[in-house]
């Protein structure tokens, strides 16, 4: 990385925003080909969601222990460590904008962008690898102390070496649940079940994919035979329906369900525990391109992700993206992507000649990698019976309060027939977290009855905002903030 003594440069070539998997793949192979590189992440820490380990002071002897394809990540550490990229950790980017004929990158610093200080890069094409944010479906007492996202509760093990309870039900519907399972019994906790919605017979219709990753299939037998160890009952076809407890988690209602997610009548059982993991897939995290117009695509769990050329472009020229804003794939997917990406704007950029080869074999490996991803969000997406789950007082929109009787109001008495209108006329979806933990809820729960797809994500919105930027950061907007002067080793 380019030492914090260099003086700043006026311009960049490539601004890369994400220091995940694909964000690294990206930012180094660039570097590599001459490019001056920016990488902008939240996190003063590299990594991303999937390689998130824990701080020094844990003093934690062996953060690969919670990790698979560890040796992933240590590769593109190295390359990142030899290279000149300037890495800005704790800066929170919240737009895009083009700035002439290049791209202004606007963020605020600090471990929540609290520390009000605006910064602007200005690069001259931009990657996205922003990755993406578990999707979550509601049911009664989802709001009680003690219930987590799966992929939350995974980032509290590997960031903080701490679990979310001594008995924890592991529930959903994705292949992340297996891996939650085992990495929190591995950890001491103690896992009653792992509760998957649907199954895992939908991967037979794709034998092609099967047979072409290999290694997933390795990840899934190495998983499973960590439940098997840890005594860990894996029940598929099923789902919590109901969480109880008066100031925590004590218990939750897990109930068979019919082919379209339905509860099955007299099904429920209960099993005590006193946290809920939790997480119905992911969904891509797409608002800085959508806001700048990028076209997007369905993915087959419904899900709304990025539409990409074979360079990894957006429908915005030098705007590109890799990695999960393009379709959830995992790490070894967002790695090749970003490494098709930084090859690509090089070669735009810099006119370096194609690697043609290389550029062959990336392709193979990213068009067999995502024929998986899509035959396993095929696999694990939501029914359209889900919101039997629900009752009348059941909170919806977490963030506004906002019930599914006071949804279906909006729908049955005010006319509303789609997400957008509910949530003017109940505030759902205006809270903190802006739609992301109750939008596919509310899009399915608005959709006109007998709709072909009532839980497909609601449209992508075009906000001018992607993180919450403190009035003085706006205010700070006309000041010469084109580059920091401070960089994070």
């Amino acid at each position: 990385m380019r030492p914090s003594a260099e003086p700043p440069t006026a311009l960049y070539d490539l601004a890369v925003i994400g220091a995940g998997c694909a964000g690294l793949s990206g930012a180094v192979t660039a570097s590599e080909l001459g490019l001056s590189v920016a990488l902008l992440d939240a996190s003063p820490q590299i990594g991303g969601q999937f390689f998130r380990h824990p701080a020094p002071a844990t003093g934690a002897a062996r953060p690969e222990a919670l990790h698979h394809d560890w040796s992933l990540f240590t590769g593109l550490r190295r390359r990142l460590e030899a290279s000149a990229v300037d890495r800005l950790g704790g800066h929170h980017v919240w737009s895009v904008v083009r700035d002439g004929g290049t791209w202004a990158v606007h963020a605020v610093t600090g471990a929540d962008g609290g520390e009000e200080r605006a910064v602007r890069v200005r690069a001259r094409a931009v990657l996205l690898a922003t990755g993406a944010y578990e999707r979550q479906l509601p049911f009664p007492g989802w709001t009680l102390p003690g219930v987590v996202g799966a992929g939350g509760a995974q980032a509290m093990l590997k960031s903080g070496l701490v679990l979310p309870g001594k008995r924890v039900v592991v529930a959903g519907s994705g292949p992340l649940l297996l891996a939650v399972a085992a990495s929190l019994a591995a950890a001491g906790a103690r896992v009653p079940a792992v509760i998957e919605a649907s199954g895992y017979l939908g991967y037979a219709r794709h034998p092609y994919a099967l047979a072409a990753n290999p290694h997933k299939l390795a990840e899934a037998a190495v998983h499973g035979g960590a439940l098997l160890r840890h005594r860990v009952r894996l029940r598929t076809g099923s789902a919590v329906t109901e969480v109880h407890g008066t100031d925590r988690v004590e218990a939750v209602t897990v109930s068979r369900l019919d082919r379209d997610w339905r509860p099955v009548p007299g099904s429920g059982r209960r099993i005590a525990c006193d946290a809920l993991a939790v997480g119905h897939g992911l969904a891509p995290q797409i608002d800085l391109a959508t806001t700048l117009g990028c076209a997007t695509r369905i993915t087959p769990d419904r899900t709304t992700a990025l539409a990409l050329d074979s360079s990894q472009e957006t429908s915005v020229r030098d705007l590109w993206a890799a990695g999960e804003p393009g379709g959830v794939g995992g790490a070894r997917l967002a790695a090749v992507e970003g490494e098709v990406a930084g090859l690509a704007i090089a070669a735009r950029l810099r006119g370096h000649p194609a690697r043609r080869g290389r550029v062959r074999e990336l392709g193979r490996r990213r068009n067999r990698m995502r024929a998986f991803a899509d035959a396993m969000a095929a696999a694990h997406a939501p029914g359209t019976g889900w919101p039997q789950w629900l009752a009348d007082d059941t909170e919806v929109c977490r963030c506004e309060e906002v019930t599914a009787q006071g949804v279906r109001a909006a729908v049955t008495d005010l006319g509303a027939r789609d997400a957008r209108t509910v949530k003017l006329f109940t505030r759902a979806g205006m809270g903190w977290c802006q739609g992301r933990m109750c939008g596919a809820a509310v899009a399915c729960l608005a959709a006109p009855h007998g709709s072909a797809d009532p839980v497909a994500e609601p449209a992508p919105e075009r906000r001018p905002f992607a993180v919450p930027v403190p009035l003085r950061a706006l205010g700070s907007l006309d000041e010469p903030v084109d580059r920091p002067t401070d960089r994070h080793p």
